[in-house]
């Protein structure tokens, strides 16, 4: 918690108003912020000075993972995060590469799982970055990328987070995670459990000990309409202890992420919070 209040903190004092295009809001902006999580120890970074909904950034994971294009398919697994990009977005609805309702495009876990190869057929990323876990190899290049330029145009949004590079030394797993953009009082939250979930799901089925997962933020906001629940509610809250998360441990390979893992799989426990924060979303 104490890394997040200091960020939030750092951006009301240091930041910078900066207009967004996309959303025609002005955001108080820094550039660069490092966090890191101890996976090891189980310190859950879910935010307790307002309650905080886990599972819906777990089930968007899982939908990278499986390498789903679709808004409903992550409704099925438990994440309505792509409802309004996929279907309130109005320059992807008038794009042509646009398949229908709740299309997402080339967004994310496709480019994770299938990645057009220029001269035809495409590259699993995370599959090879799995089986070389697996073996023990680490060729310095474990890195899962959704951030393909040359398809941004067939897609609803570019990706946030964009890169997970996986590390190991010994038998232990490290994730570095790179986000270009972050609003922080809305998005943070959600991207710290992805990453800590991510490694400690990836260590699990390679059979290696998850250590920890650092996490690097590019441009970090607070748009204009979150500014003073931030100030004024969230940061006069005392923080609380940090929660765990527990996996189920039958989980041992990618065909079980891809196959039958659920949101049931999935548990934090010693979760004290703060009550919610209606903070707004911007699309």
């Amino acid at each position: 918690m104490k890394q997040y209040l200091d960020l939030c903190h750092r951006i009301i004092d240091e930041g910078v108003w900066v207009e967004n295009e996309r959303t025609g809001k002005r955001c108080l902006t820094v550039i660069n912020a490092d966090l890191m999580y101890r996976v090891d120890r189980n310190e859950f970074p879910l935010i307790t000075t307002r309650k905080s909904f886990w599972k819906g950034a777990i089930a968007e994971m899982l939908g990278y993972l499986r390498g789903y294009d679709n808004a409903a398919d992550f409704r099925k697994l438990g994440a309505k995060t792509w409802d309004a990009n996929a279907n309130e977005n109005s320059a992807w609805l008038n794009n042509s590469h646009r398949k229908g309702v709740d299309d997402m495009g080339r967004v994310y876990g496709v480019q994770g799982r299938a990645w057009s190869k220029p001269d035809g057929g495409s590259i699993d990323q995370l599959k090879k970055i799995v089986d070389n876990l697996s073996k023990g190899i680490d060729d310095r290049g474990e890195i899962l990328s959704f951030y393909n330029p040359g398809e941004f145009h067939m897609g609803c949004l570019r990706p946030c987070m964009h890169t997970h590079n996986f590390s190991l030394l010994d038998d232990t797993l490290y994730l570095n995670s790179f986000q270009r953009s972050c609003d922080v009082p809305l998005g943070l939250n959600f991207n710290q459990v992805q990453v800590f979930a991510l490694l400690a799901l990836i260590a699990q089925i390679t059979g290696k000990k998850a250590g920890t997962a650092y996490h690097k933020i590019v441009n970090a906001h607070i748009y204009e309409d979150q500014l003073d629940l931030m100030q004024n509610v969230q940061l006069k809250r005392e923080p609380m202890p940090s929660p765990q998360l527990h996996i189920n441990p039958d989980i041992k390979s990618l065909h079980d992420i891809e196959t039958w893992v659920t949101m049931d799989d999935f548990e934090v426990t010693g979760y004290e919070h703060h009550e919610a924060i209606k903070y707004p979303f911007s699309v």
